[in-house]
């Protein structure tokens, strides 16, 4: 295993947690990323911390937890400026709806904004909530802005109803991080 390429060497992922019962999956996602050989850090909304503590995502990413958007002056532009891609994980409705449109109002949120490169989105909530037209057309909007979606996928629901809306598996999304990543070389291709 240590002779194992790692795929995300040298990279800088950017992990946000929001407050989504799936949060509990990032702790994995995080250390797999570590894994793959990223450098990881965290930004989780209030709401997320409902769900997992900043100490188990510390521990996993061996790094400083953020939350607080007026904790450190101009964090939401210091942190994301040298990250090669973002990953929200769980992504819910609420994070989706501010970054389709604008929303600026907690550390995870501006950072997004303020972010220049690619973004991986893992959406979880209710069946009825993803199906909504509103946030479908949210949802919609940032897929037309180049933002990558992984999940959700179809099964029981923590709610115990049965529909479309859980987190992808952290395997799926580190193949999305991986993809999304690398350089894809067209330049020996013909275009039709």
């Amino acid at each position: 295993m240590k002779n194992r390429k790692k795929a995300l060497k040298n990279k800088s992922i950017f992990v946000g947690v929001t407050g989504g019962v799936a949060a509990y999956k990032t702790v994995d996602l995080v250390r797999r990323l570590k894994d793959e050989g990223a450098s990881v850090t965290v930004i989780m909304t209030d709401a997320s911390k409902n769900f997992i503590t900043p100490l188990s995502l510390e521990i996993a990413s061996g790094n400083k937890v953020y939350s607080g958007l007026f904790d450190s002056p101009m964090t939401h532009i210091k942190l994301p400026r040298d990250a090669d891609l973002m990953v929200i994980a769980p992504a819910t409705a609420n994070i989706i709806g501010k970054f389709a449109n604008g929303i600026a109002d907690d550390l995870l949120s501006t950072c997004l904004l303020s972010f220049r490169g690619k973004v991986v989105i893992a959406p979880s909530m209710n069946w009825r909530m993803y199906e909504n037209p509103i946030f479908q057309e949210n949802l919609k909007r940032l897929l037309s802005h180049g933002v990558i979606q992984i999940g959700p996928e179809k099964g029981e629901l923590a709610c115990g109803e049965e529909g479309t809306g859980r987190m992808a598996e952290t395997s799926e999304i580190i193949e999305a991080v991986k993809s999304a990543l690398s350089k894809k070389d067209f330049s020996k291709k013909k275009k039709l």
